[in-house]
This record gives C-alpha cells, sequence and structure tokens, in this order.
C-alpha cells in the first residue's frame, strides 16, 4: 500500500475527485492549506495600498491506494488538477505499512 498526498489548485478539487472515483478509488482526505513553491506568492492591491501574498490557498489531497492502482491515480490526479501553469501543485507517494479500521479493527487493504 502507498500514501499518496497531492497538493493542488483548489478549482480543481471536484475534477480530482471525479477522476480518482472513476479508477476505483473510494475515499480520501482533502485538507485546506496555505503554501508556496517556486511562485512564490504574488503582488496585489488593496484600497490603493500594494501588498504580498506569500501563501497561496492549495488543497491537500491524501489517499491510501493499493500498489496496482498507485501508477492510475497518480496518472489521474495530474491529468485532472493540470492548467499547464505555474503552481499546479506536486505528488509525493510514501510507502504505508499498514491500516487498521478503528470500527472493525480489519486490517490492511480490508480496511482500505
Amino acid at each position: 500500500m502507498k500514501l499518496v498526498i497531492a497538493i493542488i489548485k483548489p478549482f480543481k478539487l471536484d475534477e480530482v475527485r471525479e477522476a480518482l472515483s472513476g479508477i476505483g478509488v473510494q475515499g480520501f482526505t482533502a485538507t485546506e492549506v496555505k503554501g508556496f513553491g517556486r511562485q512564490k506568492g504574488h503582488t496585489e492591491l488593496y484600497r490603493g495600498a500594494e501588498y504580498v501574498v506569500d501563501f497561496l490557498p492549495k488543497v491537500k489531497i491524501e489517499v491510501i491506494i493499493e500498489d496496482d492502482l498507485v501508477e492510475k491515480s497518480v496518472e489521474a490526479i495530474q491529468t485532472a488538477a493540470a492548467t499547464g501553469r505555474i503552481g499546479d501543485g506536486k505528488i509525493f507517494i510514501s510507502p504505508v505499512e499498514d491500516v487498521i479500521r478503528i470500527r472493525t479493527g480489519e486490517r490492511g487493504s480490508d480496511a482500505i
């Protein structure tokens, strides 16, 4: 099993959710986060004053996936989240030792 974490633009969340559902991913966690990478924020004008927005709003998606679905999931996220502009985000993949469903005590793939 793998933990796939994707940081994407907020307006792409629904497209990514639909793409993952379409390949059989049953659920994931999405969190509103702020951050910056190469974008390094931007300046905005508010009531005549210019100020810097250092941290940009993003959405962090976390999903545990069976090894055989990882590549399909990554492709689905990449395709659905891409705008072709700077700031589209990143995908991180890490191994997962075990998963336990709290309600039933199921472990491993049965708990996903």
